[in-house]
């Protein structure tokens, strides 16, 4: 590029870099004495707030400054919280003020746009930077040079697009400048894609491609079912397209309504950086696991990995026929089945009880529930059957307010205790229309006494705690056995009957029978929904049983569902294709709009280290790989005498030239194994487990499968022999072993290597 043009960037650059600096040294003034503010009013809250309700004529007038004293902290609260995110945001851009340049003609009016990760303007309000996600900024990743369009509220805008430029940016220096056509130019994404990998994921949004655009911009579907290959970017364009929508929905959505089911504990910790670096607040993370703990509390449900595990041990045809069948699809159907023809003396019931003493018995419930009209579903009956209870608890709390024990606790009362009950109640109004005679001030705290008192009794109803679904759901898995549910069988079915008993004795459930035994309650009870949720966004979709997916579906009603993984990465189930998944899951969640993406480029490894990759797999050609070029992956056979030092000269070869270093084994007592030698040979490392949530060493030790979703600059793969990985089982664990290495890959076999490798012998380079 000529001098004069670079030099005019160069002058550009410089001006908007003075503005944010102008800007940023007000914003943090302004932030500072709204910091001050807040501290005043928090630090006078209680001076300002003192309460007096002995005295009853004051009743009112108390209440009604602390609420007001209320809502000037939430006030000064929230113009703090705005204040400070003005400053980040600013700090973010005069680290990087933009990436991108578009000049576009509209309406015979020549206009140049500068884009970056949030938007600046001047003092006459002039935009400097445009946010990445405004609906201009879209011609920046979908337009070539010609006509484009792009959404306005209006409709569509034409415009001629006659410029599009790239830019990398550190502070005040141009490092690379570059004009393109069609696309994110290579050079761009060669400079990034070659950069060491740290403990983090870093935001895309400069190097965002065309195809992973459809994914962040789409406001529409209902269900969307991105495919993408290892390395294709499909979970960095979900993360952007989450702070797209907070960006394009920000009066009617936040973050709380978004939920990331992802892999597990340490992806998640992995992937936490990346909103905040948009700007955005993080969504809310959850694995499938710790979401089916927090709906069974008191159980300890096995995670997916455990399953994994177990299975590598135990190996059982009929345990496997099992699971898949408490997996299915079909198993909703049973349920609903079991339930229609579930007659009252078959509902277990269970006693309710408070301080060591049943309050409400199981045969309360019983014959209640019995006596309700037969037309009705179990559902409403056992709606019926709360509400019921539920008022008789309330006219309860009324007859008590008079009861010797609930006088004799008032007195032993202090004052603070007292007052708390009295203003227990936010609601001024209420306050307001009390009686003002003392009487009915004791009545009220009684009340309010009895209600926190007995609260644990009205969460147990509203819960409806009174069914024991455990027992249900043993009568239900007899069910299973009397229909031969699935062509089992009925042996089988008591079989596991009774292990669910005896595991549920020990506080335990297996990984399988955690999402029926959710739904069999939910579907008895009317419950487990959440209403709030707006989007919900599953990563390794493929990891998944339909039943569990399905319940998802269930918890929430209300949500938009983005599901994204790769079929060939499918350690756990049977591979299926993207369209037989697509029309599985819109078959079953039964939406309006819905939209499959694929996506067959990959960007993270090398194109050696992918072809190794995509040689492995039966339709490894429709795979594109991007052109970074590298080593070819290397594969050292060896002993279990010499596996010991054939590793740690592996790893020391590795670590002259990468940063981070992810030793790969098929199961945890493997990578146990690893970890041993290397501390034999005095060589730091982690050994990772499914309990970690993030990584401090620049070396690793860990299974496969918490591998999924990661990306190391080097990857040593451990005992690829055919012993370990012995038939086209294992295609997919040897497929995401090698995808995860950016840089380097290197194999080593402990005795004669797999024939999954030998029969691509020719991608890889073998070391004596």
């Amino acid at each position: 590029m000529e001098e004069k043009e670079w030099q005019i960037e160069s002058d550009r650059l410089n001006r908007v870099v003075d503005e944010i600096e102008t800007q940023l040294v007000g914003a943090q003034a302004d932030y500072e004495q709204a910091h001050a503010e807040t501290f005043a009013v928090e630090s006078n809250y209680g001076a300002n707030t003192s309460i007096n309700t002995i005295e009853e004529d004051d009743t009112m007038e108390t209440n009604a400054e602390i609420q007001q004293q209320r809502n000037i902290v939430a006030r000064v609260t929230e113009t703090e919280q705005i204040m400070e995110k003005i400053v980040t945001t600013l700090h973010t851009l005069e680290a990087s003020p933009y990436f991108g340049r578009v000049d576009i003609i509209e309406d015979g009016d020549p206009e140049t746009l500068y884009i970056g990760l949030a938007s600046l303007q001047d003092s006459d309000n002039d935009f400097l930077i445009n946010d990445w996600r405004a609906p201009i900024s879209g011609v920046y990743y979908n337009g070539s040079l010609g006509p484009v369009t792009y959404p306005t509220p209006m409709g569509d805008q034409q415009a001629e697009l006659t410029k599009k430029r790239q830019y990398t940016i550190e502070g005040r220096d141009i490092i690379n400048m570059f004009d393109t056509d069609v696309t994110i130019g290579d050079e761009m994404l060669q400079y990034a894609l070659g950069q060491q990998n740290d403990q983090t994921m870093h935001n895309i949004v400069a190097t965002i491609q065309q195809e992973q655009n459809q994914i962040i911009r789409d406001t529409t579907s209902d269900l969307m079912v991105v495919q993408g290959v290892a390395g294709s970017g499909k979970t960095s364009a979900i993360l952007q397209r989450i702070a797209f929508l907070l960006f394009h929905a920000r009066e009617n959505l936040n973050s709380d309504q978004i939920v990331l089911f992802s892999p597990n504990r340490l992806f998640s910790s992995y992937i936490a950086d990346v909103l905040p670096s948009l700007g955005e607040r993080n969504m809310r993370q959850v694995t499938m696991s710790e979401f089916l703990s927090a709906r069974l509390q008191g159980l300890t449900v096995q995670t997916l990995f455990n399953q994994y595990e177990q299975d590598q041990h135990q190996p059982q045809a009929i345990r496997q026929q099992l699971q898949t069948a408490m997996e299915s699809a079909e198993l909703k159907d049973a349920l609903q089945a079991y339930l229609a023809q579930l007659a009252p003396d078959q509902v277990q019931f269970t006693d309710v009880y408070f301080n060591g003493e049943k309050w409400f018995t199981q045969t309360e419930f019983a014959d209640y529930f019995a006596q309700l009209p037969a037309a009705y579903s179990v559902m409403g009956r056992m709606q019926q059957t709360k509400k019921h209870f539920m008022e008789l608890l309330q006219n309860q709390m009324v007859e008590l307010r008079q009861a010797d024990w609930v006088l004799d606790a008032l007195n032993q009362l202090d004052d603070t205790q007292y007052h708390q009950l009295l203003n227990e109640d936010d609601d001024v109004e209420a306050f307001s229309e009390a009686d003002v005679d003392l009487d009915a001030t004791l009545d009220q705290v009684a009340g309010a006494y009895l209600t926190q008192t007995l609260q644990p009794l009205d969460d147990a109803l509203y819960n409806t705690q009174f069914i024991d679904v455990y027992r249900q759901f043993s009568d239900f898995l007899a069910y299973l056995a009397e229909t031969a549910f699935a062509g089992i069988d009925g042996k089988w079915w008591l079989t596991k009957q009774q292990r669910f008993e005896n595991q549920v004795e020990q506080h335990q459930i297996d990984y399988e029978d955690a999402v029926p035994l959710l739904f069999l309650r939910d579907l008895m009870t009317g419950s487990g929904t959440n209403q709030f949720m707006q989007y919900v966004f599953v990563d390794e979709m493929q990891d998944y049983a339909m039943i569990q997916m399905l319940y998802l579906k269930h918890a929430f009603p209300n949500a938009k569902f983005t599901l994204l993984g790769d079929a060939e990465q499918a350690l756990f189930r049977a591979v299926q294709t993207p369209e037989e998944l697509m029309q599985a899951y819109a078959d079953a969640f039964q939406v309006k709009q819905r939209r499959l993406i694929k996506l067959n480029k990959s960007y993270r490894s090398t194109q050696q280290i992918m072809n190794f990759a995509k040689a492995l797999l039966p339709d490894g050609d429709s795979i594109q790989t991007f052109q970074r070029l590298g080593e070819k992956p290397t594969l050292k056979q060896t002993t279990s005498v010499e596996v010991a030092d054939a590793l740690t000269q592996t790893l020391d070869r590795l670590l002259n030239t990468q940063q981070t270093v992810a030793i790969l084994t098929k199961t945890q007592d493997q990578a146990e194994v690893v970890s041993a030698f290397l501390d034999q040979n005095n060589r730091p490392h982690q050994l990772l487990n499914a309990d970690d949530r993030n990584w401090t060493s620049n070396v690793l030790v860990l299974p496969i499968y918490l591998a999924k979703g990661l990306e190391f600059d080097a990857v040593i793969g451990y005992d690829v022999s055919q012993e370990n990985y012995p038939d086209e089982t294992s295609t997919g664990l040897l497929y995401t072993l090698a995808s995860r290495a950016m840089h380097e890959l290197a194999l080593i076999s402990v005795g004669p290597v797999t024939q999954l490798i030998t029969k691509v012998a020719d991608t890889l380079t073998f070391l004596e």
